[in-house]
């Protein structure tokens, strides 16, 4: 007949007391919690990939109204989406509103775009970090967490010792094997945590060095009615064939 594991979770659950369940219960939130950053963020990161080259198809429009609706239909809610849309809005408040003796006429139109467009661009900024910081939390402190677990765990061994008298394995099995297991439930919740906020830091300085981008574009084409034009690498020059006619109006 088999015997039972003394090292079995539930073997080990039944005879830890209530400062080790404590410290495994917490690990258990804080892995509950990262996975869910992870994810969440993990399938926006997606989606905004699938997005592709829906800016420059952008630029690619007719009209800038055409244009808009593309980012409406193709990129709902993205950051460019918001920011194209807000610039619009801020240009045309301005062009309606904006007289010689008013306070807001005061201002020139490629300052009250640029205002809006980085007012956009520190709300995005905002969302993107936005459960960073807990990231970074769990991933710094879920191996103390488990630490304590460890040290606690080796406290209840030498005390099951001091009170038998004898070192024998059947006295200190149980409470090593929770020192063992609470450390390896830290790194294991500390790991991916860490890992994910270097992955979603990177992300998101590459997103928002595009959004940075286009927020120049859009701040060009609002003030002097054409984008910025890039110069193409040679070999694109060579071979390019007839280009799509971009946005020509201001709306």
């Amino acid at each position: 007949m088999d015997t039972p594991n003394a090292f079995g979770l539930s073997e080990l659950w039944a005879q830890a007391d209530l400062i080790i369940r404590s410290v495994a219960i917490l690990l258990v939130g804080m892995s509950v919690v990262s996975w869910y950053l992870i994810l969440s963020k993990g399938l926006r990161l997606l989606s905004t990939r699938r997005h592709g080259d829906v800016v420059e198809q952008f630029w690619h429009a007719a009209t800038l109204d055409e244009g808009l609706r593309l980012l409406s239909t193709r990129a709902a809610d993205a950051p460019c989406e918001r920011l194209a849309h807000q610039a619009a809005a801020a240009h045309t408040h301005y062009t309606r509103h904006a007289e010689g003796s008013t306070l807001g006429g005061t201002l020139d139109t490629g300052e009250f775009v640029t205002r809006a467009l980085r007012r956009s661009i520190a709300d995005a900024t905002a969302r993107l970090e936005s459960g960073l910081t807990v990231l970074a939390s769990i991933g710094s402190t879920a191996p103390f967490v488990g630490l304590f677990g460890t040290v606690w765990g080796i406290y209840h061994a030498l005390t099951s010792i001091s009170l038998s008298g004898m070192a024998s394995i059947d006295k200190v099995a149980g409470p090593v094997g929770e020192a063992l297991i609470m450390t390896a439930f830290g790194l294991f919740v500390a790991i991916p945590a860490v890992l994910a906020y270097n992955g979603f830091n990177r992300a998101n300085r590459v997103e928002l060095s595009e959004l940075d981008g286009f927020a120049h574009d859009l701040h060009a084409y609002f003030t002097t009615g054409s984008r910025i034009a890039v110069a193409a690498p040679a070999t694109q020059q060579r071979g390019a064939g007839k280009p799509v006619r971009p946005i020509t109006e201001v709306a």
